[in-house]
This record gives C-alpha cells, sequence and structure tokens, in this order.
C-alpha cells in the first residue's frame, strides 16, 4: 500500500464501511465489540496512524473488572511461575478492562488466608485462591459472597457449597496415578511412605486417600506407611525422609503429595542410588526435572498452569457480569506427567 493508508484504505482492510470507521474513531454511535476489534486488529496491520486512539476508544466502553489472587510461598518457583501465569490470563481476556493484585501466605494458618481473601475482596471484584480448608476460610469466603464478591478455589478445594468453584486437578485421581506409576517401578515389594503439607490440605488428602485405595486395590503386597506432615518444607522433608531410610530399610517407594520435594530428593541423593528408592513428586522444578534426569524421581506430576489460569480468569469474568453460580461446581484438568525420558 503506496503512502499513508487512508480511512478508505482502513475500511477495506477491516471490510466494513468508511462510516463505521468514523463511529469507531470519534465514538458517534455504538458499535459491536466484534466490529470494532475488527477495525482495530486492521488498524495495526496496515500501520494506521490512529490505531492507539482506537485501542483506547474501545477500552473506554469496556467494563472493568479487578482479579484478586491469594497465593502461597512468593520465593518458590511454582508459586512465581503461578503469579506469571495469572498475569498472562488476565492480560489475555476479551471484553473486559482488567486489573489484578496478588497477595502471599506466608503460613499455613487459616487466619492469614482468611485476612488475604477478606483484604483482597475490598478492593477487588473477584477473588481466587489457594487457601487450606478451615472455618475461619469458609467464614471469610462466605461474607465475601454475600456482598457479591465471588471466590474461586485454587488447586486445592475450600468452602465447599460457598464458594463458586473449584479448579485444579482431580486430586483423588491423581493420587491413584501415583500409586500406580510406585507400584509398577518398584521391583521388590516392601515399604512406602507419603508426605503430605498439613492436614488441612484437602488436595493433599485426597491424593492419600487415591493412593491407598489403588495400593489397597491393586498391590496388597505393599506396605503404606503413616502419612508424615512435612509443612511443605524442604528441611523437614529432607530431615524425614533420613529417619525414614534409617528406620525403614526395605522402603521402595515415596510420594511427596505436596511441597517439600527438594528435602527428599537430597536424602536420596545421599543415601541411595539411583532407582533405589521410587519416587513420585508433584510439579516440575529446575530440582525435579534434574533429579528425573539423574533416575532419582520415577515421575512428577505437573499443574498445567496456563490452563488453570485461563480457565478460572474466565470463570471469574462470568461470575462477576453474571451475578454468581446458584450451584457451585468443579473444574478439573488433565495433569502434565513427566518421566525421565521426556525432560
Amino acid at each position: 500500500m503506496a503512502g499513508r493508508p487512508t480511512i478508505a484504505d482502513l475500511a477495506k482492510e477491516a471490510g466494513v464501511s468508511v462510516a463505521t470507521i468514523d463511529r469507531v474513531l470519534n465514538g458517534r454511535a455504538k458499535v459491536r465489540e466484534e466490529t470494532a476489534r475488527r477495525v482495530y486488529e486492521a488498524a495495526h496491520k496496515i500501520g494506521y496512524h490512529a490505531a492507539a486512539l482506537i485501542g483506547q476508544r474501545m477500552a473506554a466502553d469496556l467494563p472493568k473488572i479487578r482479579f484478586g489472587f491469594v497465593l502461597h510461598k512468593e520465593k518458590q518457583a511454582f508459586f512465581r511461575d503461578m503469579r506469571e501465569a495469572a498475569e498472562a490470563a488476565v492480560r489475555a481476556a476479551t471484553g473486559v478492562q482488567t486489573s489484578v493484585e496478588f497477595a502471599f501466605a506466608s503460613s499455613q494458618a487459616p487466619s492469614d488466608y482468611a485476612a488475604l481473601i477478606e483484604e483482597l475482596g475490598e478492593r477487588c471484584d473477584a477473588v481466587a485462591a489457594i487457601a487450606v480448608a478451615h472455618l475461619q476460610v469458609t467464614d471469610a469466603v462466605t461474607r465475601l459472597e454475600a456482598r457479591g464478591i465471588p471466590c474461586f478455589a485454587l488447586l486445592n478445594d475450600f468452602a465447599q457449597g460457598v464458594r463458586q468453584s473449584y479448579v485444579g486437578l482431580n486430586n483423588l485421581k491423581i493420587g491413584r496415578v501415583a500409586a500406580h506409576m510406585l507400584a509398577t517401578a518398584t521391583r521388590q515389594h516392601g515399604d512406602l511412605a507419603i508426605f503430605v503439607g498439613g492436614h488441612r490440605w484437602h488436595g493433599h488428602e485426597l491424593r492419600e486417600t487415591g493412593f491407598r485405595s489403588y495400593m489397597r486395590e491393586f498391590a496388597p503386597q505393599f506396605r503404606t506407611l503413616d502419612a508424615l506432615v512435612n509443612l511443605e518444607t524442604r528441611q523437614l522433608t529432607y530431615e524425614a525422609t533420613l529417619n525414614l531410610l534409617e528406620r525403614h530399610p526395605n522402603l521402595r517407594g515415596i510420594y511427596c503429595a505436596g511441597g517439600g520435594m527438594e528435602g527428599a530428593i537430597a536424602a536420596l541423593q545421599e543415601l541411595r542410588k539411583p532407582g533405589e528408592v521410587s519416587m513420585v513428586v508433584h510439579e516440575l522444578t529446575p530440582e525435579s526435572r534434574s533429579a528425573l534426569a539423574q533416575r532419582y524421581l520415577t515421575m512428577a506430576v505437573a499443574t498445567p498452569l496456563d490452563a488453570v489460569l485461563t480457565e478460572t480468569v474466565n470463570l471469574m469474568i462470568e461470575a462477576v457480569q453474571n451475578g454468581g453460580n446458584s450451584l457451585p461446581g468443579q473444574q478439573f484438568l488433565e495433569p502434565q506427567l513427566y518421566l525421565p525420558e521426556s525432560v
């Protein structure tokens, strides 16, 4: 196209009339969002000088939604990745003007999660959170919902019957997947250990239930030890794994149903050769990727963060615009399974 693109050039590229272009540019009459977006994309494509103005006109007419996210352990790689996925999902949202705010819980205390959820509820139109299952958290969600602020549970379900929806993995099923992998990979019969972050993490409890149900049904030759609470900390998991290896010389497998896997990996690297003890963990991090490559891990079950946060943001927009859901639900997404040969 020779010279500076004109309104006629833009109209031709967008497949609309010159009058429609004039309405988009000057806001003289309402233009459908789909049409305005087509004009905006065409303006960018041909280098029309008022493309930025068209974008501003579009944004001015869109409803504003403020998103709030409560996450856990700000310094952990997984939760940094989760924040980035949430930011990307909010940026990609169409049909609304968006802003997003994050808060991070520094402990597993229910009061901390409840306070952060309510704090974000004061400034946001919808809140999604990772939180423990506890009455204080349920009460906080109840107060938000009563004010018309929809709340969503991420990865770990809480406030069932009150929150809008749970978005994450099917944790009962994931526990059975982990059990199948350990039972299949372990060549000798013996003991199996489970680490959970705490008994208030509903998702960890479901993973343990699924794990044990599979073992009872298909691998009764293994003995599954009592679950160990590691508070999702590296050091506690490291010390507990050293103790397990000392007290249970026939330990054949470990399932880390939550965080803290780095400690178990370090203990195995000190005291066992690769593959002597099979281990399944959650999430693909630099540490778990390295351990898979070295054969200290049998499998890592990863959360599809992009899909989880995209689904959550879409549900948040729908709840804000439609006044919430009458029937709280669950949105299960498929996990990503990583083996030593797939990293």
